[in-house]
């Protein structure tokens, strides 16, 4: 299920504002399209009349979100700066970007039971695997690492939902430790490589 093209519109905007708000508040089942309503300031009924439906609304609000940060995550990994630097400000975007990965992970368990929105989720997780397979190539080969690039891939994007999970679940033992290792492995490579 497509959700549909977007035109630039206040109280849209307003409904698209008020959902990832709730989403990160009180998660897709708390979310009514009354609730939805009073929060973004509008009539109910105008939720479906921009929407379709609460889930094409789902889906709207994972696209913004996803569109703003794959665009940056690009320019990050696109910059002239040494992988180890971009390596540390995506590590800094996972701390900051709290927000997303509730969004994210809201709309991932919606998409368990419900069909129609897992082609459009599974789509966001190849947009992301494109970008670590754009930032990850050169890097693997200049460190030497025998791991292939889709395994590579999956290792750092399973690592990363990971540490969100938890964090979801309230845990964050052993997080910056982790994290602290992982940037001083990167370091030991890099200077190897001089």
């Amino acid at each position: 299920m497509e959700a549909p093209a977007s035109t630039p519109n206040s109280t849209e905007d307003a409904f698209l504002d008020a959902a990832e708000r709730l989403l990160v508040e009180v998660g897709h089942a708390g979310i009514t399209t009354r609730r939805l309503a009073e929060e973004a300031g509008a009539n109910h009924g105008l939720v479906h009349y921009y929407f379709g439906s609460m889930e094409n609304l789902f889906l709207r609000v994972l696209g913004r979100f996803t569109e703003r940060l794959i665009a940056r995550q690009r320019a990050m990994y696109g910059s002239r700066e040494p992988f180890l630097e971009k390596w540390r400000t995506a590590m800094r975007y996972l701390d900051e970007d709290r927000e997303y990965q509730k969004v994210w992970y809201e709309l991932q368990v919606l998409a368990w039971n419900r069909p129609a929105l897992r082609e459009p989720v599974a789509r966001v997780n190849e947009e992301w695997r494109a970008v670590l397979s754009e930032a990850l190539a050169e890097p693997r080969e200049r460190y030497g690492l025998e791991l292939p690039l889709d395994a590579l891939v999956s290792l750092v994007i399973t690592f990363n939902e990971g540490i969100i999970i938890e964090r979801l679940s309230g845990i964050e033992t052993g997080h910056r430790a982790l994290l602290g290792w992982i940037d001083g492995w990167i370091e030991r490579l890099e200077g190897q490589c001089r």
